[in-house]
């Protein structure tokens, strides 16, 4: 894999034809599949569960793609259904704290099942459960949008929070990811990396654009021009 990470999103894939679809932009440059997981409950939005996640998978394998998936719920209460999504064949799982009676608690239940563990922060979560837990997050998910539907304009004030982010996770010297989520473009996501982030979910930013493969080398590059910037 690359150090930074582009990790589309299914959410704007054509699902009439998502093994197509998956299999076409992990050839195009894909690190990682991120699946969003929504309850029309913790989210207004209702979509995927386990079923597709396993189907998905067993797709992906016959065609011999090693492509890890990154599965984000968005669901209250979450512990029930993490070890369905680990039987399913997720590599990565984060969850919203809110979500969740015990974190501490959750992230164990997510490591027991042989998967990485992954911590999300809405816009106007603070931070401050990273004091804590870092011994126990493999990843760190900064919402740059409001969770529950795509498209959205990516909120500015993630920038310095990703910053504050980065320092976090620097101080605790451990390997832990820094993904961002919402409004990821091509314009944008040098600033974005500029800033700390090293793992770009894009849903309609890259599955909207008639070249999955060209659009992954542009966000490549605006990365490059920006890491090489702040170097």
């Amino acid at each position: 894999m690359n150090d930074f990470w582009i990790a589309p999103s299914i959410l704007a894939a054509d699902f009439a034809r998502l093994g197509e679809e998956v299999e076409t932009v992990v050839a195009g440059g894909a690190d990682l599949i991120h699946f969003d997981v929504m309850d029309n409950h913790y989210v207004p939005a209702l979509t995927i569960g386990p079923p597709v996640c396993e189907k998905l998978r067993d797709h992906l394998r016959a065609r011999e793609i090693d492509a890890p998936i990154d599965v984000h719920l968005m669901v209250k209460p979450v512990d029930a259904i993490v070890p369905e999504f680990a039987r399913a064949g997720a590599s990565y799982i984060s969850f919203h704290p809110e979500a969740s009676e015990h974190v501490d608690r959750t992230l164990q239940l997510i490591r027991d099942a042989g998967c990485k563990a992954g911590l999300v922060f809405n816009p106007a979560t603070p931070l401050s459960w990273l004091d804590h837990l870092t011994d126990k997050v493999d990843l760190v998910l900064l919402m740059s949008v409001n969770p529950g539907f795509g498209g959205q304009k990516f909120i500015e004030s993630t920038i310095d929070k990703l910053a504050a982010a980065r320092e976090a996770i620097d101080r605790s010297g451990r390997d832990i990811r820094l993904e961002v989520d919402g409004g990821v473009k091509v314009d944008n996501i040098g600033r974005i990396a500029k800033a700390g982030a090293d793992t770009f979910v894009a849903g309609t930013a890259i599955f909207g654009t008639e070249d999955y493969a060209e659009t992954i080398a542009a966000m490549r590059d605006e990365i490059a021009r920006a890491n090489h910037v702040a170097g």
